[in-house]
């Protein structure tokens, strides 16, 4: 696990860059800025991503802790659906401001599920959350998240039905990215990895691996997921080797 925050490189330089490359930042209310002037450590994590037919959209989580022992988060919203392709950057102070933005993008919807992933239509599991866990970890419709993540997977060796029924009672995930940047088509060759981790009642831990990339004969973005680390990075192996 990482350190929930990071102190290397002080708060108010995050809040700057994101500040700085967001085009509607002028939004944001006094308030929220005033409160972010007594921010000791910063943490941010990418939360969610869409990627179909060349578009993509980002959402990523900035979080800091403040002085008061409360923490403020804005969320960044990065996407290239404009007509000029251009990546847009937008941030927002709560998450209703974020989906608002989001359902205005021209992006395919995420339904209906092909039949053929009905098995992996899992009921949301509503547990109280784990006294004591720790951030970047939050309560969300996990089964939702891994029925998606295992329908956009091409791969014909992805995790089955029998994965979706081990991680059916997650209550909360976190996705990590492993590495590489993010994809982004018809920039060449790219590779990244994320770890999607789910928390299991009890505690206990297990995770999914995605890999993204553009290695493929058109240049197109593909995901694949694994349920290890090690035929993950097997993968990504294979699609760089000569």
């Amino acid at each position: 696990m990482s350190v929930p925050y990071e102190t290397a490189a002080y708060p108010e330089e995050h809040l700057d860059r994101l500040l700085g490359r967001a085009l509607n930042s002028f939004e944001l209310p006094d308030e929220v800025l005033t409160r972010l002037d007594s921010a000791l450590a910063y943490d941010g994590s990418l939360h969610s991503a869409h990627h179909s037919a060349g578009l993509y959209r980002e959402t990523h989580r900035h979080t800091w802790l403040l002085s008061d022992g409360s923490v403020l988060t804005l969320w960044e919203l990065v996407h290239n659906t404009a007509p000029d392709g251009l990546v847009r950057h937008e941030v927002y102070a709560d998450q209703e401001e974020l989906s608002a933005a989001t359902g205005r993008l021209p992006l395919p919807s995420d339904e209906p599920a092909p039949a053929a992933m009905d098995a992996l239509r899992l009921p949301p599991v509503r547990l109280p959350p784990l006294t004591g866990s720790a951030p970047p970890y939050a309560p969300d419709d996990s089964a939702d998240h891994l029925r998606r993540l295992l329908r956009r997977a091409e791969n014909p060796d992805r995790p089955g039905p029998e994965a979706a029924a081990a991680l059916r009672a997650a209550y909360a995930h976190e996705i990590i990215q492993a590495f590489g940047p993010p994809c982004r088509t018809g920039a060449g060759v790219c590779l990244s990895l994320y770890e999607h981790a789910f928390l299991l009642p009890g505690g206990r831990r297990t995770s999914l691996w995605e890999v993204e990339h553009t290695a493929t004969p058109d240049g197109r973005h593909m995901c694949e997921v694994y349920p290890t680390e090690e035929a993950a990075r097997a993968a990504m192996e294979r699609r760089v080797a000569p």
